[in-house]
């Protein structure tokens, strides 16, 4: 029999990921509050929430990869043969991206789908161009994060985040005031992205080699497969976290598609800008529920009952949490008028859309564990199907519910509200109402 899962266990795994994706969550309010007190915010804002939604669109797939070191890795060939993977993919989204920065298809998919004015499209073009080479950075990082979680050093990949958010504070003070940021003030949140990943990476790969390497020099990974794994079986595995993560990806772009051809198209961007960054602080280590069920394999169907509570008490807490700081104007008044310094107009267009975030976590953390079901048994071609159907759910707000009847960010965010809760119900029913009788064994994975 399985000795029981401690819950404490599992905060001590989860709590430095959590701890961190929270203060994490806090940078881009430091990077918006930066653009807001430099020349010409509200150009800026939405220029840089359109370019980054584009270039996270394309690095979307590669935030799985995390799941490739976590699960797939267990000795030195397999991870120089994941690593190739990875490698490639990245490449591949970073040559896509240079396409859309560089060729005419940037001009069609700015200028003519964004429906954007000459000097925005002019900034927005220039921030592509500037982060060509994030797909990679963003691959590799992932995946070595994925190989110190495999080896429950959580605590390294939590380091090397703060000292992330540590670098990007200093690059904001510093850099808001420069004459370069003061002339160009794209440049601003371009620095920031460079100076934090740089430093994640040099961290992470040094974390790697302390603690990842001893453990894949001797084989001695707990409950790894010791087959060797080309790019196919990579492939099979990887293909359905890529497409669940790329239309996951395509949230963002295709809702600042609608808004942007709106009435108050820019503002209405700008807004969503602050409150996507803002709004994911409070539920987006739910996320990090995911690799539960993997990590702690060993203590079988009763320890994924116990993941289970532990997955519904965080949705209750994080709810909690956003009801506090968004439904009360007191502490939401502080927040954005006080700490971000957004003008009265701005901070106004955020009220309903914050309302309206505090209940993700309400489906974020079903689908979290889910997901790690769904790991654990590599059956990940289970997961596919959830992300056409958030797609369309996302679609079906966005075409027939009138521009009208609500502002131009309170219909992103209801939008992104219905794609989540149908991601949530569709992952249930492949992932769990259709779920094989599987032998104890499966944990292996």
């Amino acid at each position: 029999m399985a000795a029981v899962l401690p819950y404490l266990r599992m905060i001590r795994f989860l709590l430095p990921l959590a701890v961190t994706m929270v203060v994490a969550g806090v940078m881009p309010q430091f990077l918006s509050g930066g653009i807001a007190r430099g020349s010409r915010p509200t150009e800026t804002l939405a220029a840089f929430a359109l370019a980054w939604g584009i270039a996270d669109l394309l690095a979307s797939p590669m935030a799985q990869v995390r799941q490739l070191g976590l699960v797939l890795v267990s000795n030195r060939c397999q991870a120089r043969q994941v690593l190739a993977f990875v490698a490639a993919c990245g490449i591949v989204l970073a040559s896509v991206l240079a396409g859309l920065a560089l060729t005419p298809a940037g001009h069609f998919v700015v200028d003519d789908l964004h429906d954007t004015s000459a000097e925005l499209s002019r900034v927005v073009r220039y921030a592509l161009m500037m982060l060509i080479p994030y797909p990679l950075l963003h691959a590799v990082a992932r995946y070595a994060e994925g190989m110190l979680m495999r080896v429950r050093r959580t605590e390294i990949v939590s380091v090397a985040m703060l000292c992330d958010i540590g670098v990007s504070l200093v690059v904001v003070v510093v850099a808001v005031r420069s004459g370069l940021v003061q002339d160009t003030p794209i440049l601003l949140p371009l620095l920031v992205t460079y100076a934090g990943i740089g430093t994640n990476l040099l961290v992470l790969g040094a974390g790697v080699r302390r603690f990842a390497h001893p453990w894949l020099q001797d084989g001695s990974i707990p409950g790894g497969d010791e087959a060797n794994m080309d790019f196919l079986y990579i492939g099979r595995f990887f293909w359905p976290l890529a497409l669940t993560m790329a239309f996951q990806g395509m949230s963002r772009p295709l809702i600042n598609l609608f808004i942007s051809r709106g009435l108050h198209g820019e503002q209405a961007l700008a807004a969503l800008a602050v409150v996507y960054s803002l709004a994911h602080l409070p539920y987006g280590w739910m996320n990090e529920l995911r690799s539960l069920p993997s990590v702690f394999h060993e203590y079988g169907e009763a320890g994924l009952r116990r993941i289970r509570r532990f997955a519904a008490a965080c949705g209750t807490l994080s709810f909690a949490i956003m009801v506090i700081a968004f439904w009360l104007p007191v502490v939401r008044d502080m927040v954005l008028l006080e700490l971000l310094a957004l003008p009265p107009q701005l901070a106004q267009r955020c009220h309903a859309p914050l309302v309206l975030f505090s209940f993700f976590p309400l489906a974020v953390a079903p689908r979290g564990y889910l997901q790690g079901i769904a790991l654990r048994e590599r059956r990940t071609a289970a997961m596919a199907p959830s992300a056409p159907a958030r797609i369309g759910a996302i679609l079906a707000i966005l075409l027939f519910v009138p521009l009208a009847w609500l502002d131009g960010a309170t219909l992103g965010v209801a939008a992104l509200l219905n794609g989540f809760i149908i991601e949530a119900v569709v992952m249930w029913w492949f992932v769990h109402a259709r779920r094989p009788v599987l032998p104890e064994v499966v944990g292996q994975a």
